[in-house]
């Protein structure tokens, strides 16, 4: 399976929901998911088929090709990943209560809380059915499944810790960063680490591109804590307001706080306080952000994780995914157009 070539504007949406292996990977998705009778397949194919980036099944299939294996043969690996990856977007909405989700009704606000439960948990498990369509691999497919395992474990996590921190303004940025490494870097890394698994890499190159997808998580998120503060930014449908509604310590905001004033500390404190209307605390929050100078700050930091998971990408064998995980590094810091 060819990789496609990105262009360079900052479309990550756009340039990589064009490419043709991502057509490939949707064409999949509609051919395992048809209209269905049954209500919780129904309600799974409702999550999985709406315009998403699937950026961590081309993870999955670019890791693979980085290390000079076929990305044809790991395809039901990349949609197993994409499963796991919906499951955990079901659960963060219920957890949340966010009714948007890639601009549709989110599925529990479509089809209620018990069905978007057990729809999650559904994906779940058809992860590990369908990624064993890689048996022609048997050791490398078991290992490829413990790692997502993992992934999937650390993931939850990471939403536990993520719980403890709302409301800490004062919390250490490297709590923020263990709490990041599990809720979002957890699926970067063990998708590229499972596909280099499956393209049968030494183990120097999948611990090349477990490090390139440590630093990516960190970055990604980082700027996804911006976007709701940048002129023109797209939030994939979710609500701009949405972390300051469940009062979340992000990036910018410790950033901001670590450096602000007494005064602006305080008024920080008032906006997260939950006691203003949320459209009011993300004004005050916008505000104050801009005058600590914070949103270029946490630029600049998403900037130098990059760099590093530039780093990591060389001396890898295959030309092609190197090219994809690159483009995907670079465009995940420019989501604004």
């Amino acid at each position: 399976m060819a990789t496609t070539k990105t262009t360079t504007n900052g479309a990550l949406l756009t340039e990589l929901g064009s490419a043709a292996l991502v057509e490939t990977l949707h064409g999949e998705l509609f051919r395992r998911w048809p209209g269905s009778a049954d209500r919780v397949r129904d309600i799974a194919g409702y999550a999985l088929l709406t315009p998403g980036k699937m950026l961590r099944p081309l993870l999955l299939i670019a890791a693979t090709e980085a290390v000079g294996g076929d990305g044809a043969s790991v395809l039901p690996a990349a949609l197993a990943v994409e499963y796991l990856h919906v499951a955990t977007l079901i659960h963060d909405d219920v957890i949340d209560d966010d009714e948007l989700r890639r601009g549709r009704p989110s599925v529990h606000a479509r089809y209620g809380m018990a069905d978007a439960l057990v729809t999650g948990d559904f994906l779940i498990l058809s992860m590990f059915s369908t990624l064993s369509e890689c048996a022609r691999q048997p050791a490398a497919t078991l290992e490829a499944a413990r790692v997502l395992a993992v992934a999937g474990a650390d993931v939850c996590r990471g939403q536990a810790r993520e719980a403890e921190l709302v409301g800490k303004l004062d919390c250490r940025i490297a709590d923020y960063e263990q709490m990041v490494a599990l809720k979002t870097g957890a699926l970067f890394r063990g998708a590229c680490r499972a596909g280099a698994i499956l393209g049968g890499a030494a183990e120097a190159h999948v611990e090349a591109v477990t490090r390139y997808a440590e630093h990516l998580g960190v970055a990604f998120q980082i700027y996804d804590d911006l976007l709701p503060y940048l002129a023109g930014a797209d939030r994939a449908g979710k609500p701009k307001t949405s972390d300051i509604s469940n009062l979340r310590p992000t990036f910018p905001v410790l950033t901001g706080y670590l450096d602000a004033t007494p005064a602006d500390r305080q008024l920080f404190d008032d906006a997260l306080s939950g006691r203003m209307s949320t459209q009011d605390s993300y004004r005050l929050v916008s505000e104050l952000l801009d005058r600590t100078g914070a949103i270029e700050r946490s630029r600049a930091r998403a900037g130098a994780e990059i760099e590093l998971a530039r780093h990591d990408l060389a001396g890898l064998p295959g030309t092609a995914g190197v090219a994809l995980l690159t483009a995907i590094a670079d465009l995940s810091i420019d989501r604004e157009r």
